[in-house]
């Protein structure tokens, strides 16, 4: 199992391009299957869980070829099995997303419940719960979810909590629905956004999407289409804080800094100097120590969850104190136990980090435990005394493109090697 291995101290400085969005790519994948000729998907991140999706869309008989471009050319005419197995769902909980395309256009699916990072609760019932409201026949058996229908029926969907799997697998079922379906409190994220963008360009009627009321008017088929992914917010909000922990200087190319407020305020809090342009984002820290900041995750427009690791490592060498409130996922804070080996002090309250910010940490050997905490490491390993090595690194690649050649790109010492 490889490891990467960080000598800290260096300052970053220059450009990297930012990939597509490993959370709009997949959603994008599995709405594939709802259309009756072939899709081309551009800005495709090259990761471990691209990778899953396509293994389960080939599994099931699905058609997929790399085109010169690298773009995935999608062609579910062939599908010949309606079943999610579990050695594949199990390592990625997005591949319930195949359960609303499969049901919505043949009529039944047989998806193995879904396991992936290990960071809390993430229920399915909100799915199942939406499917039986649309007419769909669904019980869960030996660990799969069965799911079967003559076709499903518009119907009112008021979510008991904000989901974003759950709002895009109800959102794609409801394309080829009879009649009209309603999904009150739903999620919000540019994400759900550029899935709605995509499914309207295959012929679907969605209206309301990037609001919480999303409202899809059935119709009878969708169409094959070329569509390119947005860019990852995560990933660039994960190198924003890589230059500020630093006191670097970068900029991003290809990236969208519209849908970037809440980092990009909490960065100039924490004394960053920020320019954005229309598919730019520039960094400048001018050599301070940043400032400590209170953040609390909430689901979109407000701080993600998805980098509250990363805020963590910097508010541990940051001037001040700082709390880091979640209020998304249960328990995520594994991240803490590593970087207080690394000489951080973190206190842990309930659902809160208390981060008191030392000048420097010191290099330890840690593991990283799910997608962004690994992230976070090596966040932590940029401004260590001496050497860092981080196992477990698959989680890494679930969700960063070369994240090893990226950060070198901007001057880290960081290198991969086999475990």
């Amino acid at each position: 199992m490889d490891k990467l291995i960080i000598t800290g101290g260096e300052v970053l400085e220059g450009e990297i391009r930012i990939s597509g969005a490993k959370n709009a790519v997949l959603p994008i994948m599995a709405a594939t299957l709802l259309a009756d000729s072939p899709v081309t998907i551009r800005n495709i991140p090259h990761l471990h869980d691209v990778t899953t999706t396509m293994e389960l869309l080939g599994r099931m008989g699905v058609h997929l070829t790399l085109n010169e471009k690298m773009d995935i050319v999608v062609d579910a005419t062939t599908i010949h099995s309606l079943y999610a197995p579990y050695e594949l769902v199990r390592t990625m909980r997005s591949s319930i997303l195949v359960l609303g395309p499969m049901l919505s256009r043949f009529g039944r699916a047989d998806v193995s419940l879904p396991g992936g990072c290990a960071i809390g609760s993430r229920p399915v019932n909100l799915h199942i719960k939406g499917l039986q409201a649309m007419g769909a026949e669904v019980e869960v058996i030996n660990g799969y979810i069965r799911a079967r229908v003559g076709r499903l029926k518009g119907a009112r969907l008021v979510m008991d909590l904000v989901t974003v799997t759950g709002t895009e697998n109800l959102m794609m079922a409801a394309t080829l629905a009879e009649g009209t379906t309603l999904i009150e409190n739903a999620a919000r994220e540019p994400e759900v956004t550029d899935l709605a963008n995509c499914l309207n360009c295959m012929g679907a009627k969605i209206s309301g999407a990037g609001t919480d009321t999303i409202v899809i008017e059935g119709v009878e088929r969708l169409s094959g289409i070329e569509y390119k992914v947005l860019p990852d917010r995560i990933e660039a909000g994960s190198y924003l804080v890589a230059a500020a922990i630093t006191g670097g200087h970068v900029k991003l190319k290809d990236t969208r800094p519209d849908i970037m407020d809440a980092v990009l305020q909490s960065l100039r809090e924490a004394g960053a100097d920020i320019t954005v342009g229309d598919d730019w984002i520039e960094l400048h820290m001018h050599g301070k120590r940043p400032r400590a900041v209170d953040v609390s995750t909430a689901p979109y427009p407000a701080f993600p969850t998805d980098m509250q690791a990363q805020f963590t490592a910097l508010n541990a060498v940051s001037e001040g104190t700082g709390t880091i409130t979640e209020t998304v996922f249960e328990n995520r804070f594994m991240h803490v136990q590593e970087m207080q080996r690394m000489g951080a002090k973190i206190q842990l309250k309930g659902n809160t980090a208390i981060s008191k910010g030392v000048e420097r940490l010191t290099g330890a050997q840690v593991m990283a435990t799910d997608l962004r905490a690994s992230a976070s490491l090596v966040l932590a390993g940029l401004v260590a005394d001496g050497e860092t090595t981080i196992d477990r690194i698959y989680h890494i690649d679930r969700g960063y493109e070369r994240i090893e050649e990226k950060l070198a790109q901007l001057g880290a010492n960081i290198r991969r090697v086999p475990g």
